[in-house]
């Protein structure tokens, strides 16, 4: 009785004073939440709910901090953001003519953009010519050819160059885009070597001689280089893998010095292949070092030799009863390390997105050099008992770890946001959608807080509009609100004494 005659005092600029005060508490409360999220990566509420009100209430958090301040990835100085994002050159690249056109005339698409051939003209331009080629008639002919835009001009420039004198880089030409099998580019590639190592060994002993030499010799360097890397790469595509490891050995062995070809990487997935761990750790343990830039090859092949110890024995179900051995610790960390720098593969190993053919060109911790790494390492994963069912407990934790906004870093130097961009010109978007980072989810707290805050701003709008409405819809529904509470205490006025209840309501 004395609920309803209160509710009946009250008058509409209450309801609106009400509304509006709550309106702006919700919004201060939103917008305080909004800027620790962005400056914490946690929500404020949900931090000290876990944190203090848990422990009140009984609850136990077995989750233990990370250490997010140690590094073993990169040096301090590559923990700046990085201003523009450096294509590299794919290692493990197909062949145009027996490989990508086969796809086009089976599929009718275009595996290749124009901007990632675009860029394999620049640098055919760059390690196949010189600018003493215009003393040399086949030279200046291929020289002509690297710039063409047709693929049949350039073709028929090789063979006009080879009616001249047998050309090395005219044979690579032929060998990389009319070649429609592996075993016909093995054979041009056979006589390439024959016609670049004559090249090497006269500009070897000419190039003292002047800058004009010392060009011309650093230019038959590069093709050979390649035209060695290519035909291992052969042996490896025709099941020849033990030759083609030892091929690259005694390439990496005669030019040590040319790492930028990282033909390391194509060492690894060969090793992988013959299943020789003990030599990929051998491998890994020269080119993982803190002063040389990481790939995915690097990181997720370290990742998996790690959990290779302990894949097969791994169960979730085990491990969150006893905990994490030292062994299966070593195996996490290794994931989320990888994970951290390139968040894409693992959805490729996982198959939880489809694979297409790997770009001629990459960009590190990118879509384009995640499909690169998941096409030719997805079956060396596959082959280990348990590493993907261990991958697939695992690597989503490690964006719990990185620390929000992208602007930091755990391990690495902060993830790139232009890689997106440089992706979507690198991979064809017609047939693919580019990944991207997987964003952070907005806490509970904070979408609760928002909702709250619209809910009563609209509150506040509508009562100011239509204040005798809506103070008809409060009265109604505070009545209906308390009519359970109203109806206990009628029943318990009619069960008690007059009398009891009579001292009840007194004190």
């Amino acid at each position: 009785m004395e609920v309803s005659m209160f509710l009946n005092t009250l008058t509409p600029k209450f309801y609106v004073a009400l509304t509006g005060t709550s309106s702006l508490i919700s919004g201060l409360i939103l917008i305080f939440e909004w800027w620790y999220f962005r400056k914490y990566g946690t929500s404020f509420i949900e931090q000290v709910s876990v944190s203090h009100l848990r422990p009140l209430l009984g609850g136990v958090d077995s989750s233990s901090p990370s250490n997010s301040n140690t590094s073993n990835g990169e040096p301090d100085s590559n923990r700046q953001s990085v201003s523009e994002c450096k294509v590299w050159r794919n290692p493990l690249n197909l062949f145009r003519g027996a490989e990508y056109n086969r796809y086009t005339w089976v599929t009718g698409r275009e595996p290749l953009t124009y901007y990632d051939m675009n860029l394999s003209a620049q640098d055919h331009q760059t390690f196949f010519t010189c600018d003493s080629d215009h003393l040399r008639p086949a030279d200046a002919i291929m020289q002509k050819a690297w710039r063409e835009r047709n693929p049949q001009a350039r073709i028929s420039a090789a063979h006009e160059a080879l009616e001249l004198e047998d050309c090395a880089t005219a044979y690579i030409l032929l060998a990389e885009e009319e070649a429609t099998t592996i075993m016909e580019a093995e054979r041009l590639f056979k006589q390439a070597l024959k016609a670049g190592e004559g090249c090497y060994r006269r500009s070897q002993q000419l190039q003292h001689h002047g800058t004009q030499y010392e060009a011309q010799h650093r230019r038959d360097t590069n093709v050979l280089v390649y035209i060695k890397r290519r035909l291992a790469m052969c042996s490896r595509k025709l099941g020849r893998t033990r030759e083609a490891v030892k091929m690259m050995r005694d390439l990496m062995k005669e030019f040590p010095l040319l790492s930028m070809f990282n033909i390391h990487e194509n060492l690894l997935e060969s090793l992988l292949e013959l299943q020789n761990y003990a030599d990929v750790q051998a491998v890994l343990a020269k080119y993982d070092d803190i002063s040389l830039p990481k790939s995915a090859t690097i990181c997720y092949t370290a990742a998996l030799l790690k959990a290779r110890a302990v894949s097969d024995k791994f169960s979730p179900e085990a491990a969150s009863r006893r905990g994490l051995s030292t062994a299966e610790m070593n195996a996490v960390e290794a994931i989320h390390r990888a994970v951290e720098f390139n968040p894409h593969v693992p959805k490729y190993l996982l198959e939880m997105k489809s694979l297409i053919l790997p770009p001629e060109h990459i960009l590190k911790r990118g879509d384009s050099e995640a499909i690169a790494y998941a096409f030719f390492h997805l079956q060396h994963w596959k082959r280990v008992e348990g590493a993907l069912n261990l991958l697939h407990c695992t690597w989503e934790g490690t964006f719990r770890m990185i620390p929000y906004p992208l602007e930091k870093g755990h391990l690495f130097y902060p993830y790139p946001i232009c890689t997106e961009t440089a992706d979507r010109e690198l991979l064809p978007t017609v047939f693919h959608e580019v990944s991207v980072y997987p964003k952070k989810e907005l806490p509970f707290f904070i979408l609760f807080t928002a909702g709250l805050c619209s809910f009563t701003a609209m509150l506040a709008l509508l009562t100011h509009q239509f204040p005798e409405l809506m103070g008809v819809f409060a009265k109604a529904f505070l009545s209906t609100l308390f009519a359970p509470l109203n109806f206990i205490m009628e029943k318990v006025e009619s069960i008690l004494p007059s009398s009891l209840w009579h001292q009840l309501t007194r004190i």
